[in-house]
């Protein structure tokens, strides 16, 4: 069984937003699955993965906010940065052979939950105008971001 469950009520209704969270969802499941292998080498792979994906999407959710003209921005970037601090902290200590995984889980399982739940669906009517507008620059802008970013 699944450690993280995606279900309909973590959709925003924003394609591609959900998207990169239900892949979220699902590194979070790989790197629950290393962590019960007992292979260290795996689950550091499958963990930094999962924080270099969840770095991009930061990325990718605050310029796709920007774009929408998101009046709080800098609020949620600012609760981006607040958690990449932690994720750093934990990344840091990771490196240094500390077995980081399981708290990381826990972290990201309840952070992400919480936060799509939360200061996720603050942006989603701004967003969803600016993705559902027939406007080509829009299509045209995510298009060529999510190829910049996600390759």
């Amino acid at each position: 069984m699944a450690y993280m469950v995606w279900t309909r009520e973590l959709e925003s209704g924003i394609p591609v937003i959900d998207t990169q969270h239900k892949r979220l969802t699902e590194f979070i499941n790989e790197l629950h699955d290393a962590c019960q292998s007992g292979d260290a080498h795996e689950t550091n792979h499958v963990m930094e993965g999962l924080l270099n994906y969840t770095i991009t999407h930061f990325e990718f959710e605050e310029s796709l906010q920007e774009k929408a003209g998101y009046l709080y921005l800098k609020a949620h970037r600012r609760i981006h940065e607040i958690f990449m601090k932690k994720v750093a902290e934990i990344r840091s200590r990771a490196t240094q052979g500390e077995n980081v995984a399981p708290e990381l889980l826990a972290l990201l399982n309840g952070w992400l939950i919480s936060h799509i739940k939360g200061e996720d669906r603050d942006y989603v009517e701004s967003v969803k105008k600016y993705t559902e507008s027939n406007d080509t620059e829009a299509s045209g802008w995510i298009s060529t971001t999510l190829k910049k970013l996600f390759g």
